[in-house]
Order: C-alpha cells, then sequence, then structure tokens
C-alpha cells in the first residue's frame, strides 16, 4: 500500500491525551489490516492508536456528509429548483477557456 510522503490531514491537532479521558477498546481486526495500519502509522510517525483515532473520525465525518447530501437532493426533489431561479448565477459560472 503505497502513502504520499507527507498527509497534512495527519497533522492536525487533537488534544492530548492527558487533556482527554481516553477508553481502551478491544477490536479484531485481520492481520493484514493491522500490518497495513502499522506501516502507515510509522511513515506518518504516529502510533496505531492515533492513527485509528483520526481514521475513525474521518469515516464519522464523511458519514456525517453523506447524510446532509441526502438531505439537499432529497430537498431538491420535493421542490426542484425553478426556471429562472439560478439565472442571476449563470455568469459567475464561467471558467474561461479551459
Amino acid at each position: 500500500m503505497d502513502f504520499p510522503d507527507h498527509v497534512d490531514y495527519y497533522v492536525y491537532r487533537y488534544p492530548h491525551p492527558q487533556e482527554v479521558a481516553m477508553k481502551t477498546v478491544q477490536m479484531t481486526l485481520d492481520e493484514d489490516l493491522v500490518k497495513a495500519v502499522d506501516s502507515a502509522a510509522k511513515r506518518l510517525r504516529t502510533t496505531r492508536s492515533a492513527f485509528t483515532r483520526n481514521a475513525l473520525r474521518d469515516a464519522l465525518r464523511k458519514l456525517t456528509v453523506c447524510a446532509m447530501e441526502r438531505r439537499h437532493r432529497a430537498g431538491y426533489e420535493k421542490r426542484p429548483a425553478r426556471k429562472g431561479e439560478f439565472d442571476l448565477w449563470e455568469p459567475e459560472q464561467d471558467w474561461g477557456d479551459a
């Protein structure tokens, strides 16, 4: 599994473990996944736990975004845009010669 040399996402500051109460949990993972996580954590100079916490936070954020997108889509299905409703913005959509 290839990883970029630098991943900005993993340098975000999360509270230090001494600042937030942590809970130890037991998880069952297949050996290949553990090896891949350990390799990624080493490459990113972090720990298996920190890598996993960040991955779980990212997955939860993704679920939230997907839920918002579903609600957005449902809203437009319920009340579609009317003809001419967004004409004012058409000039803003000119990206020039691409």
